[in-house]
């Protein structure tokens, strides 16, 4: 066991959650081990308790117990192929000497969890382009949701990349087929949502006890009153918003039983997945904004094909 240490968070370790910032430095000790040190708040960020879910700023001290040792246990992830390397670098809809932008497909998770050892995350070495650095996550998108993701490629990228997320100088627009027609055909959804359960349990539900959550939606295209296209601007990133906001005003996302039960499925020549798809991004860049934009693909293509509905649709929508 080793003494109690004060370190000082980085430059270019800011906006890092507390609990991976453990974790890359002392991968021997457990998630369980982590969470018993901040409670009893053997763990301190400037001199008080934290979260593991802190996000660390530069120059901040940390406050470390004497640390597990032994062998370091060996991570369990998905070795990545030739093939594989090859179908990721596919992906890239953008690249400069920055960041990466993918169009994730539906199904491939973004990080690890109980059981998941094939994950974006686990494969980003495939993703360096002669860089020394290793492509770094800076947000997330659903397993089942497809569309526009970001990566830094570098920790000074990340750094300012993560900052504009959280400072909401980023805004994305996401693409949904949802059951029936909203009406009115244009709104806001201004519903808390509320986190309840773990991992493997996890539900988000509309709660006036839970965080603010705004979503803005218009109807792009209907098909009859069956289902309707539907652009969707969350103005908040809270876990599930889109999908629990829709289902909140009746109108589940296709393909969404967790939230939309039985009546998500639409049945017939609709396939029984998740029809959610990051379209677009945009972000501040040198020189001005960028906007990222990512094609459909897979059982969401098939739909549009099986519905008529055409892109250019979407082309002059106009938000508030």
């Amino acid at each position: 066991m080793s003494k109690v240490t004060i370190i000082s968070v980085k430059a270019d370790e800011e906006g890092q959650r507390l609990d991976r910032w453990f974790h890359r430095r002392y991968p021997a000790l457990g998630h369980g081990g982590l969470e018993k040190m901040l409670r009893k708040g053997q763990i301190r960020v400037d001199g008080a308790k934290a979260k593991a879910a802190h996000r660390l700023e530069a120059g901040s001290e940390i406050r470390v117990p004497p640390m597990p040792e032994g062998k370091t246990p060996k991570p369990r992830v998905h070795a990545i192929s030739k093939a594989e390397i090859d179908q990721l670098k596919s992906l890239v809809i953008y690249k400069d000497a920055e960041i990466i932008a993918l169009n994730k497909p539906s199904g491939l998770a973004v990080q690890g969890g109980s059981g998941t050892t094939k994950h974006l995350d686990a494969m980003l070495d495939g993703l360096k382009f002669g860089n020394d650095e290793r492509p770094r996550l800076v947000h997330r998108l659903d397993k089942d949701t497809s569309g526009v993701i970001l990566l830094a490629r570098t920790a000074k990228a990340a750094t300012a990349l993560t900052a504009a997320f959280r400072g909401h100088d980023v805004t994305k627009i996401y693409w949904a087929l949802v059951i029936g027609v909203p009406q009115p055909k244009q709104g806001r959804i201004n519903q808390p949502l509320l986190k309840q359960g773990g991992k493997g349990g996890e539900r988000v539900t509309v709660n006036e006890m839970g965080q603010s959550a705004i979503t803005d939606f218009q109807v792009v295209e209907q098909a009859g009153r069956r289902a309707a296209w539907v652009a969707l601007k969350p103005l908040t990133g809270r876990t599930h918003q889109l999908r629990v906001h829709m289902a909140a005003i009746g109108h589940p996302i296709a393909g969404d039983g967790k939230y939309g039960g039985a009546e998500a499925f639409l049945g017939g020549d609709v396939p029984g997945r998740l029809h959610l798809h990051a379209r677009t991004l945009e972000i501040t860049r040198p020189g001005g904004r960028l906007t990222l934009t990512a094609p459909l693909k897979d059982h969401m293509q098939e739909t549009w094909a099986l519905f008529g509905f055409e892109d250019s649709s979407a082309k002059n929508l106009e938000w508030p």
